[in-house]
């Protein structure tokens, strides 16, 4: 996914706050599912949703206003009601953070775990990054 950066996401030391990556990778892993997989409204419709339950951010540079970012996605491990997603931010040739999030599936009705659908699970861990 291609995102540029916009001023209202920096910092007062002109570059994009800490913060904001979280963002990216939460527009990244819905545009991961629509393209690969299925539109998160798909889960919702089956009455559920992926609640984060670890996130992870290592920066290794500084993206400013107006640099055009590149996230890539991928999933990890997928497993009986739970994933994690892996993420990768680029800024030309420069690195500029790379992270992780953990998902568990959840009743949208009433929050608890409840196991990614067979159907579903197999298609995700078919999409699992080989490394």
């Amino acid at each position: 996914m291609e995102h540029r950066v916009g001023f209202y996401e920096t910092d007062a030391m002109g570059v994009v706050h800490h913060s904001n990556y979280l963002r990216f990778f939460e527009r990244a892993r819905a545009v991961w599912l629509r393209e690969h997989d299925r539109p998160y409204t798909h889960y919702m419709e089956l009455g559920l949703h992926f609640a984060v339950t670890r996130s992870e951010v290592d920066h290794h540079g500084s993206a400013r206003f107006d640099d055009l970012l590149v996230i890539t996605t991928g999933a990890e491990w997928v497993r009986g009601a739970s994933l994690r997603m892996a993420y990768r931010v680029d800024c030309g040739e420069q690195s500029i953070a790379s992270g992780a999030t953990e998902h568990a599936a959840v009743s949208r009705e009433n929050g608890r775990v409840r196991r990614i659908p067979a159907d579903a699970r197999a298609r995700l861990r078919a999409l699992v990054s080989s490394g």
